[in-house]
Parts: structure tokens; C-alpha cells; sequence
């Protein structure tokens, strides 16, 4: 199992690949996350190209709450790829590999997120949706709000 950490990392990571499709960023992105994963192999390289062309593809073609859905698992699967690949690695090549992908998310626009221990932090929206009878739950921990204002004299 990966360290938080390096789950924030992934998380971080599959977060920035989906998000960066059909923007500004995409190219530059693009190229660094297939040479990230490339690990100084060029024909892996051109093939994590491939990969990410593929996905932006997917996620370019759905309309809607297609798009949406296109775009969680889309998430999901960069998160997936990167924690398969860092927990492959022994550990001096996992500090590296972490350090370069920090690196290379803090050129990303919306990717400037962090969490302490036992933290999960968002870099975007949150949704959160029971259906089928099912529940959903999220912890937020020592959460203060404060009470209302009171409301003023009527105004008619």
C-alpha cells in the first residue's frame, strides 16, 4: 500500500490529467506526465502518449453528465496507472519518481492542493450521491459553523 502521501500524489496526478483535457495546459501536461511515465524509455514514452490521447479523446467526445462520469473515471484511471507504477518501484526510485511528479503537478493550474495525516484534500468539486438505497458519507472532521444572523424587522 501506498503512503498517504504518495495517494495524495496519485490522486493529485490522475486530478490534473483529467482536468487539463481541452485546456492550455493539456500540451505541456501531455508531454511531461508521457515522459514521467516514459522513465527515459521513448517508445514507453510515445506509448503513455498514445495512452493520454486516448483519454482525451474519451473524455472530449461525451456530452453532458456523460462528460462527467467520462471525467471521474478518467480520474481514476491516471490515479491508478501512477500508484501501479510508484509502488512497482523500489524506494530510492519512488522518492525520485514522487519529487518529479511533484515537481511537474506545481506547474498545473488547480493542482496546488495538500492534506496533513489522515487528510484528504480537493482540488475541485466535490460530489457526493446516494441513489439505489445506497448512502454515502463524508467525515469532515472538527467542522465550526457559526449560527445566522438573525433576521431584521420585516420590510413591507
Amino acid at each position: 500500500m501506498l503512503e498517504q502521501e504518495l495517494a495524495s500524489l496519485a490522486v493529485a496526478g490522475g486530478t490534473a490529467v483529467a482536468q487539463a483535457v481541452g485546456t492550455d495546459a493539456w500540451t505541456s501536461l501531455r508531454q511531461a506526465v508521457a515522459h514521467w511515465f516514459g522513465r527515459g524509455d521513448a517508445r514507453r514514452e510515445q506509448a503513455e502518449l498514445e495512452r493520454l490521447d486516448q483519454s482525451a479523446g474519451e473524455l472530449q467526445t461525451a456530452g453532458g453528465d456523460a462528460a462527467q462520469r467520462a471525467r471521474i473515471r478518467l480520474e481514476a484511471a491516471w490515479q491508478t496507472r501512477i500508484e501501479i507504477l510508484l509502488e512497482s518501484m523500489d524506494e530510492a526510485d519512488r522518492i525520485l519518481a514522487a519529487d518529479q511528479l511533484r515537481s511537474l503537478l506545481t506547474h498545473v493550474p488547480g493542482t496546488e492542493v495538500s492534506a496533513g495525516d489522515d487528510s484528504v484534500a480537493v482540488g475541485g468539486n466535490v460530489h457526493i450521491e446516494a441513489d439505489n438505497s445506497s448512502a454515502a458519507a463524508w467525515s469532515m472532521g472538527d467542522v465550526t459553523l457559526g449560527n445566522p444572523s438573525q433576521p431584521g424587522p420585516r420590510q413591507d
